[in-house]
């Protein structure tokens, strides 16, 4: 068994309440849960309004999988305009 974990930073502009930041991200994660069938979770800066940190699980037997399902993610992420990412990191643990 496999696991892939990915962290990334999301930097958001113009929010005015911690609500507004939450709504975003709570939209990302279960945008991403439905579309890629990986756990995610927001893991830091919560009560920051413009910077959250999620964490990303992804499990299979396969490691090119796994960094397919990972690079997916983040291609997802990079093409929404509410937010840029900033710091990613990944890794891939057997």
């Amino acid at each position: 068994m496999l696991v892939g974990t990915m962290t990334a930073q999301m930097y958001m502009h113009g929010i005015g309440s911690l609500k507004e930041k939450r709504s975003i991200v709570k939209s990302v994660i279960g945008r991403l849960k439905s579309r890629y069938n990986v756990s995610v979770s927001e893991i830091e800066h919560q009560d920051n309004k413009t910077i959250a940190v999620i964490g990303i699980a992804v499990v299979g037997n396969d490691s090119q999988f796994i960094g397919q399902q990972l690079d997916a993610v983040l291609n997802f992420m990079r093409n929404d305009a509410r937010f840029y990412l900033g710091q990613v990191d990944r890794e891939i643990f057997s």
